[in-house]
């Protein structure tokens, strides 16, 4: 066969083979496992183990609860936990973001899942209808949780009143779309969190839920390597832009001057924050902190967080949290 005819059959192979690579993509499903046929016992200490979890270590109120973009810190509106947010679209995330309503509303929340589909859904990112949750949904993170502490969150879940409120299902752009199918795989092994006295590992077990996604730049909702925790992820609504604080502990750009105790004083210092008191919010102040929230983590998890943090390889990135706008007019 001469070199011309060979040339051809190799551009003809290569053909073939980008179209069933590119065939396999856009039909892959993610990698999943049926959920299991689990019924969660409600008792009282699960209940607000899971309030605890939901408000004040995993942030759910940040994704899953109406917020009013209007006050400090966006506060979740009264009465409406869990029945989900559509993301604003300046945001910048490649496509319409919606947290799912996860009340037990039956029509538009999550009122007719079993328990164990919301266990896979928590755990491994799958939807009851078998699709890949966005990747920015930390499932990868609440994997590392005991099964005592999934079964609360889920308690309280089936606690809250049902509220209707129906959204658009996120719709990815093309082509995170594809990627994002590739991204959950089932829970397979037991998950061991580590204890709490291991303050640093526990810590890291905690920052991982708390503070990753938001204090790390992502790319296709996930964190990129070599940058996590070192701040600079740009959060734009309506006029007003915040970046998130470096938590390395670089001494000139992070908080490898703070010590434990003004850590944990920056919490407390919001104790007393409440939807009725935020003050309005202006560009000199927006954030997206969920410091309502946070304010009321117990004390030893913060300084676990503290603890782990303090290990971190420190990051050079100076962030300016409340950038000067030039049209901005307050």
């Amino acid at each position: 066969m001469s070199l011309k005819y060979l040339g051809i059959a190799a551009v003809v192979c290569l053909a073939a083979a980008t179209a069933a690579a590119g065939t396999y993509i856009a039909l892959a499903t993610p990698k999943s496992r049926p959920a299991r046929d689990v019924r969660v016992e409600i008792t009282p200490e699960r209940v607000e183990r899971g309030r605890y979890l939901f408000h004040h270590v995993a942030d759910c109120d940040g994704c899953h609860s109406p917020r009013d973009a209007s006050k400090f810190s966006m506060p979740p509106e009264p009465g409406k936990t869990g029945a989900g947010f559509q993301f604003p679209e300046e945001l910048g995330f490649p496509g319409r973001i919606a947290g799912s309503n996860i009340t037990p509303d039956v029509e538009t929340g999550i009122g007719s899942w079993t328990d164990g589909e919301k266990i896979r859904a928590i755990r491994e990112g799958i939807s009851r209808d078998g699709r890949a949750l966005f990747a920015l949904m930390p499932y990868r993170q609440f994997a590392k949780m005991s099964d005592e502490d999934i079964h609360s969150l889920v308690a309280y879940l089936n606690s809250l009143p049902p509220v209707r409120n129906a959204l658009p299902k996120t719709e990815l752009k093309f082509p995170v779309n594809l990627l994002n199918r590739f991204e959950p795989a089932p829970a397979l092994a037991p998950a061991r969190p580590p204890a709490a006295q291991d303050r640093a590992r526990y810590g890291e077990f905690l920052a991982g839920m708390a503070c990753l996604e938001c204090h790390s730049q992502l790319k296709n909702g996930k964190p990129l390597p070599g940058m996590e925790f070192a701040g600079g992820h740009e959060f734009a609504v309506g006029r007003f832009v915040a970046r998130s604080a470096n938590l390395t502990p670089d001494e000139e750009t992070g908080i490898g001057r703070w010590s434990e105790e003004q850590f944990v004083k920056k919490f407390r210092d919001y104790g007393n924050l409440s939807y009725a008191t935020a003050p309005r919010a202006v560009q000199a102040n927006f954030t997206l902190m969920p410091w309502y929230g946070f304010a009321h983590m117990k004390d030893e998890d913060l300084r676990a967080i503290y603890a782990y943090l303090r290990t971190l390889k420190p990051v050079y990135n100076p962030v300016v949290p409340h950038p000067q706008l030039a049209s901005q007019t307050d």
